[in-house]
């Protein structure tokens, strides 16, 4: 494809989100913005939420990775699923028991204002850096098959990618996104199907069972690692570390748990949450499967390309052909808009609500206030990502997001677990000392830990240490008085 042709197809997919974003937006109101009325049909959250939950990303990074890391983030995958059920019979009940629209101000009724804050802000530090490293890396693809082409710098890129978010969002909010995530998956779903199809026909592979013959054969379909401890990729690292990733940037962020709060009642939200666990499971097989059959087609032709830049650079090759470059450039720009347009939403619902406490500001200046946090988010977020292009390179995304997670969200984690599990109140007005403490110490064990625990190197697990660190915290500076939590 043509770089003209590139920005046609990218044109007409904004233009269908901006027509579905006028009829769902035509309520403009707060409510319709942070909570969707609390009438989101489940199915639609669930299949919505598969895009918003892999994004970008995964879409990228996930197939690039297969020829170093193999099957390895299978085990991963699994301990979402538990984490998720975690997630729908622990917190969803929780959180619909309070009737809450920012999940952090359960951290407000059991300790203090100090510890609401203190979530509050661990939160948008953690869905800003995740959602500009989302971002990023579309902005980078966008960038090396359009834009660069016409001479556009790399930071109008980042602004248009942004923009167009802004755009489609700035009035519905969350009504929006829980419509425009579904059709997003869809692109996104297709895109892969359909390049799989072309490669296993590239390959000389015919119908489904041969495909899974030649997945079965291949070294590179590797999914469990028990023999070394001190491997990243060991299983029982990998496992856990996927339970505690999905409680941490699932259950405890605002950004997903946001959408799971606009079903109707409690029900629906565990409906939601346990067939979207079960689906996210077979669509990250067909991600892996995908990043085999990229690697081979790439040995096979001689083909050289980084980590990331494997999908793509295979993608936008014209013996590939006209449909799957299109469908590529579609599922790309569906898998990264579905979690990036709800970070804004729901990075300016946290702010609002936790920060600046919208509720309580005169009722007729809500809708203006609102409107001015979404767009300083935005500005936000394109700072980030340029950021981002100075400090990253050849690198494989998911695995610094996820990196950047285990530092960001450990707080989160131990504040949520100390709720939940102890009776005991804290020293409230102490709380955000820790929250800087506990990921520190936890950077530093990480730096060092395999001089620490002879030769063990940290992989995912440092959110687990990060999160204990931050509860033994709690723990120390406790006050002797019980709750009925």
């Amino acid at each position: 494809m043509t770089p003209t042709s590139i920005l046609v197809l990218i044109s007409c997919y904004f233009l269908v989100l901006i027509i579905i974003s006028y009829f769902t937006g035509k309520e403009d109101s707060n409510d319709a913005f942070f909570k969707a009325n609390k009438s989101a049909p489940w199915y639609l959250v669930a299949f919505g939420m598969i895009g918003a939950s892999l994004s970008g990303v995964t879409f990228i990074s996930v197939p690039g990775a297969v020829e170093a890391n193999q099957f390895g983030y299978l085990q991963v995958v699994f301990g979402y699923f538990f984490g998720y059920l975690i997630i729908a019979y622990v917190l969803l009940p929780l959180y619909y028991r309070l009737n809450l629209v920012s999940i952090y101000t359960y951290l407000k009724d059991r300790f203090g204002p100090t510890s609401y804050k203190t979530g509050s802000v661990a939160f948008l530090v953690s869905r800003t850096v995740g959602a500009a490293f989302r971002l990023f890396l579309v902005a980078k693809v966008l960038q090396l098959l359009v834009f660069d082409q016409f001479g556009v710098p790399f930071l109008v890129t980042v602004i248009i990618t942004i923009g167009l978010i802004w755009l489609y969002t700035f009035k519905g909010g969350i009504k929006t996104i829980i419509f425009t995530d579904t059709l997003q998956t869809i692109f996104m779903l297709v895109s892969v199907v359909v390049t799989i199809v072309f490669l296993s026909n590239a390959l000389g592979l015919e119908g489904i069972k041969e495909i899974v013959d030649y997945t079965e054969s291949s070294a590179l379909s590797k999914v469990f690692f028990f023999s070394d401890s001190n491997d990243p990729q060991y299983f029982f690292k990998s496992f856990l570390s996927g339970i505690f990733i999905t409680i941490t940037m699932t259950g405890l962020d605002q950004d997903m748990m946001q959408k799971n709060l606009t079903c109707k009642n409690l029900k629906d939200a565990q409906k939601n949450m346990i067939v979207f666990s079960v689906i996210l499971i077979f669509v990250n097989i067909l991600f892996l499967v995908l990043g085999l059959m990229l690697t081979q087609y790439a040995q096979t032709n001689g083909i050289t390309a980084s980590k990331d830049d494997l999908f793509p650079t295979i993608a936008m090759l014209p013996e590939i052909g006209l449909a799957t470059s299109a469908f590529f450039i579609l599922g790309l720009i569906a898998a990264a808009y579905s979690s990036a347009d709800s970070a804004l939403t729901s990075l300016t619902t946290s702010f609002c609500y936790d920060i600046i406490e919208i509720d309580k500001k005169p009722q007729t200046a809500q809708k203006q206030i609102r409107k001015r946090i979404h767009i300083l988010f935005s500005f936000i977020l394109v700072a980030v990502i340029i950021l981002f292009d100075i400090l990253f390179k050849d690198v494989s995304v998911i695995w610094e997001l996820f990196k950047a997670a285990g530092y960001t969200y450990g707080p989160l984690l131990g504040l949520f677990a100390f709720g939940l599990f102890t009776k005991f109140q804290i020293k409230d007005k102490f709380v955000w000392i820790l929250a800087i403490i506990a990921p520190l110490v936890s950077y530093v064990i990480n730096d060092y830990s395999e001089v620490m625990f002879s030769g063990y190197k940290i992989g995912f697990e440092i959110l687990i240490i990060n999160g204990i660190l931050m509860f033994i915290g709690l723990l120390l500076m406790r006050r002797k008085v019980n709750t009925d939590w």
